[in-house]
């Protein structure tokens, strides 16, 4: 297992941010989320329809075999490419969750469920965000945790989770087999770091396991991020600073709009939306919410969530690479995606919409100021037309029966990557122009 200087140096990092519907401008409940992965990892989108299983059957996560649910539900989901759960996703019922690497004062063995499993696991089984709380609890204290979350190299942590639906979220943080779940009030942002003092629900035995080994004395009020965490003055992730630029974004006064969520997670501070390529390692702004430093963004979430019922059509806006130089576009459970986005594995690949993106994420980052703008001017007028077309799309979804629904969605998915992947040929074409 790596040291914890070696965790230090490799850092993983990810941040998420979620917003009640009370609070955004179009009453829809959003959950957004940077994936910071190593940066050439590539990371397509997954889709599975609602299935039933046989008694007794089985299902085989990363390092584990355990037992399958009767019925697992429709989902999409964001995977690298070699991991068989995701990092962050959406079901048919509006559950949306998305994870976070933290360290503990837990040593993790070398099999166990990763925190990606646990996201996947999640949202094929549940309905609610409560209930996929719950079931991430009970799989994390029978199963555990464990095992390399690193494609190269041997990398452990516990997981923490941003889960919600429409009516309401929940912060999960976890140790080892020992978790808790606190509500959101009204909207909240995580990072790579133990943020969760008092609690809802969690592992009966959180409290005696700290105690039994003395990170818990007993007489002060018990704190789980206390505890069970390294200490607000040990940030190995690289946490504080990305948590406190997400609290102020998400929290700026009014109502929140798709548009802010898709303006946080391509931040970079003063720069705005601008590339930070080269920051001085001593530079609080080093790692901002949208990263380019040992770790990359490598894709992103807002997932919309509608209020539940059969007319409900909720969404998970996804994007490929950086989200600074991409574009977002919809994804819907209750249809299977393109077959394109599906493509991306550890070799670059002309037919991967996920390296077409790194390949100008690249670009355009040999020369920021000037070349970020050209993608721009074809990315981000095509992404205004897909979100208005998506709410007349969404509308008249939500009035049609389940074949007809996910015919409709499907289509509106094949046709909006087919403009996309045109207009990164044009992007990629204009920005080689410019090096010439």
């Amino acid at each position: 297992m790596t040291s914890a200087g070696d965790q230090t140096r490799l850092v993983r990092s990810c941040d998420s941010i979620v917003v009640l519907a009370p609070h955004t401008r179009a009453g829809a409940t959003m959950l957004a989320k940077n994936s910071d992965r190593f940066p050439l990892e590539c990371q397509a989108l997954f889709h599975a329809p609602r299935q039933r299983h046989r008694e007794g059957s089985t299902v085989h996560c990363q390092y584990l075999e355990i037992p399958q649910a009767p019925e697992t539900y429709a989902v999409v989901g964001s995977r690298p490419f070699w991991l068989w759960g995701f990092e962050h996703g959406l079901n048919e019922f509006g559950v949306a969750i998305g994870n976070e690497a933290v360290l503990t004062r837990e040593s993790l063995p070398a099999t166990g469920l990763l925190g990606m499993d646990l996201v996947r696991l999640a949202l094929e089984r549940s309905r609610t965000a409560r209930e996929a709380a719950e079931i991430m609890g009970a799989l994390i204290e029978r199963f555990g945790q464990g095992g390399s979350s690193a494609y190269d190299f041997d990398f452990r942590y516990s997981g923490g989770f941003m889960i919600a639906d429409h009516g309401e979220a929940y912060v999960l943080e976890s140790s080892g087999r020992q978790w808790v779940a606190r509500a959101v009030a009204d909207r909240a942002c995580i990072s790579n770091i133990l943020t969760t003092a008092g609690y809802d629900f969690g592992s009966a035995d959180a409290r005696a396991y700290a105690g039994e080994r003395g990170w818990w004395d007993g007489a002060e009020p018990f704190e789980f991020a206390a505890a069970y965490g390294m200490g607000r003055d040990v940030d190995p992730l690289s946490a504080l600073g990305r948590l406190a630029r997400s609290d102020e974004l998400a929290g700026r006064r009014g109502k929140r709009t798709l548009r802010e969520m898709f303006s946080m997670l391509r931040d970079h501070y003063e720069m705005g939306e601008m590339p930070i390529i080269t920051v001085p390692a001593d530079n609080a702004h080093s790692y901002s919410l949208c990263m380019h430093n040992i770790q990359g963004t490598t894709a992103s979430m807002v997932a919309e969530i509608a209020p539940p019922g059969a007319d409900s059509i909720s969404v998970m806006w996804a994007s490929l690479a950086a989200p600074c130089t991409g574009i977002f576009f919809p994804v819907y459970p209750d249809a299977a995606i393109p077959p394109a986005l599906a493509v991306g594995a550890a070799e670059p690949t002309r037919q991967s919409p996920w390296w077409q993106m790194k390949r100008i994420q690249d670009l355009v980052a040999a020369d920021p100021s000037r070349r970020a703008p050209i993608a721009w001017e074809h990315f981000r007028p095509l992404e205004n037309a897909i979100i208005e077309r998506a709410a007349e799309v969404g509308n008249k979804a939500s009035r049609l029966d389940r074949a007809e629904r996910a015919s409709l969605l499907s289509n509106f998915m094949t046709h909006n990557v087919v403009r996309i992947l045109k207009a990164a040929e044009q992007v990629e074409e204009s920005l080689a122009r410019a090096a010439s």
